[in-house]
């Protein structure tokens, strides 16, 4: 979150731009004051995704247990073409791109349909987008990329300012990962929302979302044996340290990622292992954190059909088309823009 460059280009086929609309500082100061400074404890899941988070995540999709990223992977490979000719699309806009790595099969399919292919990829960490743009490009000898960083709601609201965006239709949102599942029912819903209002009539958007499973799948892929997932969890701990000028310890607690079947989500937490106080600059705050108390770090809700339906009538979506992972435990859905 440390201040970077506005515009970056590696590349004449490549531009990395910082597109925030607010202090992404100021955000976690705000974060903080509202989850952090009393029982119960919280933060949003987007502070995770510094560079050795980023990098701990794409670790976890490596793990045995973590089966989104196989059976999301599997069907991109298996159906990206029908995707592109069922979208018609001439540009790839992806939320949350990350390292861009399953995004190559439709990268693939893409430049086999059209002459001049045009990426557009957004990211909480630049690092991590130029990295990915330069493999990008060392692929795909005719393929433009743009890269927007900052959060979907910058990156959406940027997007008709990138250059030949919006001429390059009809456009594929894509928001991979079931990084929906991040989110309660109203914040989805708004997240969807705002998709759907930036897209014109031709665009679609593709939608990959994790199902409903039996419960020892679900919590043996958010608790990995090899412990990169915990990992993961502690490390915001130290983006925490790094950005407040805080003392957390992380030897002072525990991942823990338990299935809550009421909710229909993984809950992710970290534990406390014993009675600690600890101090932070800014705001400067003392907090007294008693043994066993947990923070909130993230949600990862599982749909089912009906869930799904009631959030993209809330959204204004349609259904164009489904692939589904067998027994229906991932779905990607093409969607369109519904009526006004």
């Amino acid at each position: 979150m440390s201040a970077e460059p506005s515009a970056v280009s590696i590349s004449p086929r490549y531009s990395r731009e910082v597109v925030e609309e607010r202090d992404a500082h100021a955000d976690l100061l705000a974060d903080f004051r509202a989850g952090m400074l009393e029982p119960p404890r919280s933060l949003p899941p987007k502070y995770f995704y510094d560079a050795r988070g980023s990098q701990l995540f794409d670790a976890i999709c490596d793990t045995p247990e973590y089966y989104p990223t196989r059976l999301e992977a599997d069907l991109l490979e298996r159906h990206a073409e029908a995707i592109l000719e069922a979208s018609g699309a001439r540009t790839l806009f992806e939320l949350g791109s990350g390292t861009s790595r399953k995004t190559e099969y439709l990268l693939a399919a893409l430049e086999a349909r059209v002459s001049a292919p045009h990426y557009v990829a957004n990211d909480v960490c630049g690092e991590i987008l130029d990295e990915a743009g330069a493999r990008l490009l060392q692929r795909f000898d005719q393929m433009r990329v743009d890269s927007l960083c900052g959060d979907y709601a910058a990156a959406l609201t940027h997007l008709a300012d990138v250059s030949g965006a919006q001429a390059d239709g009809p456009r594929l949102f894509a928001f991979l990962g079931s990084s929906l599942g991040n989110f309660e029912d109203a914040e989805a819903a708004a997240l969807l929302r705002r998709i759907r209002d930036t897209m014109n009539p031709e665009d679609r958007l593709l939608l990959g979302l994790d199902r409903v499973k039996p419960r020892p799948v679900l919590e043996a892929a958010y608790n990995d044996a090899a412990g990169v997932t915990a990992a993961f969890n502690l490390n915001l701990l130290s983006v925490l340290n790094t950005e407040l000028g805080a003392d957390f310890d992380p030897e002072g607690f525990e991942h823990r990622a338990p299935f809550v079947e009421d909710l229909s989500r993984i809950e992710m937490h970290l534990v406390s292992r014993r009675q600690q106080t600890v101090r932070v600059s800014e705001p400067e705050a003392v907090l007294e954190i008693a043994e066993g108390e947990v923070i909130r770090t993230e949600i990862s809700r599982k749909f089912s059909l009906e869930a799904i339906d009631r959030l993209l009538t809330a959204a204004g979506l349609e259904h164009a088309a489904q692939w589904s992972a067998p027994e229906e435990w991932y779905s990607l859905f093409l969607l369109r823009p519904g009526a006004d």
